[in-house]
């Protein structure tokens, strides 16, 4: 792609919102309503009920810019825009969540019964050796990297197919974020302090019902703490952090879906060399204490599932508009 052609305009331009802001909107309303209904039970209902008409705004303003400027570069930043306030709608789930009540005792015992311990628990304490954790945190920390790396893979090199990758992308995250909010599961690194270590090694998981909806003690980051790629996990940790979105693994999940995207490409050099960041990146989850084994999992068959259900979705869609 050539900057003449970013800025080339459409010859049939879409005239109203894309597939995956049409989801967005649906997902927006569907919390609206909820928050409308579970109004007195939250912190901050109105604060919540702004952010959602920004969201509006700022997608009624880049369908308005796109319209006015029908080509690549503003399409790109309509789908850029969206995935960035990405950001803000993960804590939004906590923010929902919290008036429901915990799982993690359910997922916990899931992990007993199937693996015997707690490898979440295990993991780092078997291999605590400093270039283990600086891999594994490398590989937390390449998520959003590869979400950006995919992405622009097709922008620039298969822009026939790009609105279908963001589509499925941006898709996923948001049927994510609808399971985070009815199945709140925080995660080993708030229920394990939550209940006390020692009830956990003795494999002992008590229901700690709406602790989380104000408690949210974590443990330390497990690793060498010198590290940078440590420090790089416990920043973004200590900045956007909350005990939500544990099950399934939405880091697996969606990592799942760009490594079938990517292999989507055609370009197999591409897909390989993304490989390994993903291997890492599901076993850092477990080893910094973010999932349970099980939620990891769940995030591959539900990632797998996802992909599917929504490239035909989308095919479905075009088809139909076509």
């Amino acid at each position: 792609m050539n900057i003449k052609q970013l800025f080339q305009i459409e010859k049939k331009p879409k005239k109203g919102l894309f597939a995956v802001e049409w989801v967005i909107m649906g997902y927006l309303a569907l919390t609206s309503l909820l928050i409308f209904f579970t109004y007195v039970k939250l912190h901050n209902p109105e604060s919540m009920l702004m952010e959602r008409f920004r969201v509006v705004a700022i997608t009624a303003a880049l369908w308005l810019v796109y319209r006015l400027l029908p080509c690549r570069l503003t399409r790109f930043f309509r789908m850029l825009a969206q995935l960035m306030m990405l950001s803000w709608w993960y804590p939004d789930t906590y923010e929902l969540n919290r008036i429901f009540p915990n799982f993690d005792h359910v997922v916990a015992g899931w992990e007993q019964s199937l693996f015997g311990c707690q490898p979440a628990l295990l993991f780092s304490q078997k291999m605590p050796w400093a270039v283990v954790s600086e891999l594994m945190n490398l590989g937390y920390t390449c998520y959003f990297p590869l979400i950006a790396v995919v992405v622009l893979f097709f922008f620039l090199w298969r822009y026939n197919d790009f609105h279908r990758a963001t589509f499925i992308i941006l898709s996923s995250f948001f049927i994510y974020y609808v399971v985070f909010i009815f199945v709140p599961v925080a995660g080993p690194q708030y229920y394990y302090p939550a209940v006390g270590m020692e009830k956990i090694a003795q494999g002992v998981f008590p229901n700690v019902h709406d602790y989380f909806a104000t408690m949210r003690e974590a443990l330390p980051t497990p690793g060498w703490k010198d590290g940078f790629f440590y420090q790089m996990v416990v920043s973004a940790h200590a900045a956007g952090e909350r005990a939500t979105a544990a099950f399934p693994s939405s880091h697996v999940g969606v990592s799942t879906i760009l490594m079938f995207l990517a292999w989507q490409t055609r370009n197999r050099r591409f897909f390989w060399l993304l490989m390994p960041f993903y291997v890492l990146l599901c076993l850092s989850t477990v080893y910094i204490y973010a999932h349970y084994a099980v939620d990891v999992i769940a995030g591959w068959i539900s990632g797998i599932l996802a992909f599917f259900v929504l490239h035909f979705s989308y095919k479905a869609l075009v088809k139909k508009e076509g």
